[in-house]
């Protein structure tokens, strides 16, 4: 099936109103020429976990692609009475002309890392922060939740149910696509299966069984509509004097004599490690051992993993509200910081300072790498170098704390390997990545975090991974805090 785009409007103005005011300072300082450099990165781990997973990468490739001014756009930018009629000659020609360097999608990613450098000319580099951080942080959050969820199911499907609570369409049909890279098996969000070929589920409302004057009718009609995919809702009236007895009778008088058998029941409401329980003791009794059990209703990692502790008898989930609006921790902080710009033809390094030590950034143009042990193929870490630093794994490596030079840890020779973490998607303008299916996205996704180490994984105090700077890098920060403080 062919991958859609899914980019069918403009995005060039979803943007917040300063990056068009700076832009246009720019211009009229003769600046619009000057290259500079950004970072993407994020400060805190969503729901305090152990990493996220970066996602939304296709989504800014295709507004990087059709990044323009239309007529109507420049019209409407005249009206705020804010730039001149020399300016809007230039935002006619306007395209993207840089450098993108990113991390690959679906990778396991840590605070204070660049996901992202934009190496651009100044005013591309700044129109493009907003659509860039509201693509990369939604997708990221709502993958990283899903990890989260699929992760405590421990190994039973997890299937995306949360539309008609998303934030809107794109919330729902960008959230299904970010909740698949994260691990859920399927969706029921039928754009998102068009789009982008992620498997679609769904059988049937309370609504439906409510149409019939009875349940058992509402079960019969549904089977012979669907004889070889029946998934009865079984909590409308009664979960275990009518629903579930209703669904045997099914099976037993009107799928068996066809030569079918029932797929499963879904409970949607009450204590569902209670029913569950007594649902698979009714349905075992009955000779259908072979029906699945799905649950849903308000379904979170927190949720099914006390559910499951309990000795739930589910076989597979569907969770909604709590996974499409990430409802625990429903912002991932992703920020867009300027780190160094192009001067006499030297890249000179820039750094923002905070009294709050996370917000300070670390300067310069640079390249992010991990590294594994040998011995067991997991990661160490992670290691931020300046973009001309050359990392040799035959020599002993110490890495340094982003602020504090006494924590470090020193990597003896050839016993790691290095990786480089960043690849590039636009290379002067030229688009020159690969493109992935979803699909491809998750399984890459799925092979990565299988090279971190447990303890990464605990949802309560996860262990501290590494994200460390060269000693160059760290030495350079520390000189141009204390010139700063001069």
């Amino acid at each position: 099936m062919t991958q859609h785009a899914g980019n069918k409007r403009n995005l060039t103005l979803v943007m917040d109103l300063y990056e068009m005011t700076m832009a246009y300072n720019y211009f009229k300082q003769g600046k619009k020429d000057q290259y500079v450099y950004f970072d993407m990165f994020y400060r805190k781990n969503p729901d305090h976990g152990g990493f996220a997973i970066y996602a939304g990468l296709q989504q800014l490739i295709e507004c990087i692609k059709d990044l323009h001014f239309s007529e109507g756009d420049i019209e409407y930018l005249r009206s705020l009475h804010k730039f001149d009629e020399e300016f809007f000659d230039y935002l006619r020609e306007f395209h993207f002309t840089g450098s993108i360097y990113s991390m690959r999608e679906g990778t396991p990613v840590f605070p204070n890392e660049p996901l992202i450098t934009v190496k651009a000319k100044i005013i591309e580099a700044q129109i493009i922060e907003t659509v860039l951080l509201v693509t990369i942080n939604h997708q990221s959050l709502i993958a990283t939740k899903a990890h989260r969820v699929v992760q405590e199911a421990k190994g039973r499907p997890v299937f995306e149910f949360g539309a008609r609570r998303g934030q809107g369409y794109d919330s729902a049909t960008y959230g299904a696509r970010a909740a698949y890279i994260g691990g859920v098996a399927g969706t029921a969000t039928v754009s998102a299966g068009m789009m982008f070929d992620i498997p679609v589920v769904g059988t049937m409302a309370h609504s439906f069984i409510q149409s019939f004057d009875n349940e058992y009718e509402a079960f019969k009609t549904y089977a012979l509509t669907y004889p070889d995919d029946c998934i009865l809702l079984v909590d409308t009236y009664d979960t275990l004097k009518s629903g579930v007895p209703h669904a045997i009778e099914v099976a037993k008088e009107v799928l068996e004599p066809m030569g079918k058998k029932l797929k499963g029941i879904r409970l949607d409401s009450g204590d569902i490690a209670y029913l569950s329980k007594k649902a698979r003791q009714m349905l075992d009794v009955a000779g259908l051992s072979y029906v699945q059990i799905t649950a849903s209703n308000s379904l979170d990692e927190y949720l099914i993993r006390s559910i499951l502790d309990q000795g739930a008898k589910i076989d597979s989930f569907g969770v909604g509200e709590n996974l499409i609006v990430s409802k625990s921790s429903p912002v991932f902080g992703g920020v867009y910081k300027l780190v160094a710009i192009e001067k006499d033809g030297q890249i000179v390094p820039k750094i923002k300072i905070s009294e709050n030590v996370e917000k300070i950034t670390n300067p310069g143009y640079k390249k992010v790498y991990r590294l594994f042990e040998n011995e067991t193929g997991k990661a160490i870490g992670d290691v931020i170098a300046f973009y001309d630093e050359e990392l040799d794994n035959q020599k002993d490596l110490t890495i340094y704390h982003q602020s504090n030079s006494w924590k470090c840890k020193t990597i003896e020779a050839n016993t790691y390997t290095i990786e480089p973490l960043q690849i590039p998607i636009f290379e002067e303008g030229q688009f020159v990545y690969e493109e992935l299916s979803v699909k491809e996205i998750r399984d890459y996704s799925i092979k990565e975090k299988a090279r971190l180490w447990d303890e990464i994984f605990r949802l309560e105090y996860p262990h501290d991974y590494y994200v460390d700077l060269t000693k160059r890098l760290l030495d350079y920060k520390m000189m141009m805090l204390e010139e700063k403080r001069k």
